[in-house]
């Protein structure tokens, strides 16, 4: 097989020791360390621009609609009103521009750690954000998001929390831990909901099952699900927990209509016949959870070994 035309420059995402996924960069948008991490901006040949902070890729540009939609949807959709929303991390946009969507949001708060994240995506992520950051309903908090879940003295309906995966020496490893649940539950509406990036379901179905395994120490109703993101070959993990509400106890139609009457403008992945899909796990997934024992405690925190990328060459 001839690769003589095959790009020279590869992003490496790996996904074990032992297994990396190569994506061809056209070009380099933005490079830089920031006080909290590295941020990278590349364009690639397949899935166009994608951000990547601490050599771990966030999202692409083309099916970042898939991971967006999933996270905020479920929750907003369930939730009977829901008018005040946090984010937590989110950097780039996206996850705020689907809860601007909804028509009921009133107030949105987007808390995250790195102010020159929000700065860059503004530039060089349009598509990403839409322009959401100035929307008059939303408010950017340049803080650790743990620090003002503690001392917001704001109650919310839905709390998105969309940060990257815990690693020791990134910002976010005590935001999943057994007591920042037990801070958010604190700062939940009676019939409020939480949604929590969650990790993959393969390979590292252990981060999955033990951030789950957590959630269920503190909240008395938890549901884990998944959805697929091509750019990322595999099956996406995420978490919706509530003091009393049901994914189960909703049925297509009224997904539908609450989709028809609640959100500005079209989605591209989320329905009522999706929802139904993203609660569906796997078998072996499903097996993973129940088997799980472990609880993430700020004292002994898990990491995961190997997210991202190490390098470009």
């Amino acid at each position: 097989m001839q690769e003589n035309n095959l790009p020279m420059r590869w992003l490496y995402d790996y996904f074990s020791p032992y297994e990396i996924h190569k994506h061809a960069i056209k070009k380099t948008i933005y490079q830089c360390n920031s006080k909290f991490q590295e941020i990278e901006i590349l364009d690639t040949a397949t899935y166009g621009r994608c951000l990547i902070l601490d050599n771990e890729v966030q999202s692409f540009e083309t099916d970042e609609f898939i991971y967006h939609e999933a996270i905020v949807n479920p929750a907003l959709v369930l939730h009977p009103n829901p008018v005040k929303v946090a984010v937590i991390g989110g950097g780039e946009g996206s996850t705020l521009r689907e809860v601007l969507r909804f028509n009921s949001v009133k107030s949105a708060y987007m808390i995250d750690i790195d102010a020159k994240v929000v700065e860059c995506a503004k530039e060089h992520l349009p598509t990403f954000h839409e322009g959401c950051f100035n929307d008059s309903r939303a408010t950017i908090v340049y803080e650790d998001g743990r620090k003002f879940i503690e001392n917001s003295k704001e109650n919310f309906d839905v709390i998105v929390i969309d940060i990257t995966c815990p690693r020791v020496e990134s910002p976010a490893h005590k935001l999943f831990t057994k007591e920042f649940y037990l801070a958010v539950l604190n700062k939940l509406t009676p019939n409020g909901i939480i949604a929590v990036q969650a990790s993959t379901t393969f390979p590292a179905i252990n981060s999955f099952s033990i951030i789950c395994n957590t959630i269920n120490s503190v909240f008395p109703n938890v549901f884990p699900y998944a959805a697929y993101v091509p750019s990322f070959s595999m099956l996406w993990g995420y978490c919706l927990a509530t003091r009393g509400l049901s994914p189960f106890n909703i049925s297509n139609d009224d997904i539908d209509k609450r989709v028809s009457e609640r959100i500005t403008g079209k989605l591209r992945y989320y329905d009522g016949i999706t929802h139904q899909a993203l609660f569906s796990l796997p078998k072996y997934v499903r097996n993973a959870l129940s088997e799980q024992t472990e609880i993430n405690m700020d004292n002994k925190p898990f990491v995961e070994m190997y997210p991202g990328h190490p390098n470009s060459t």
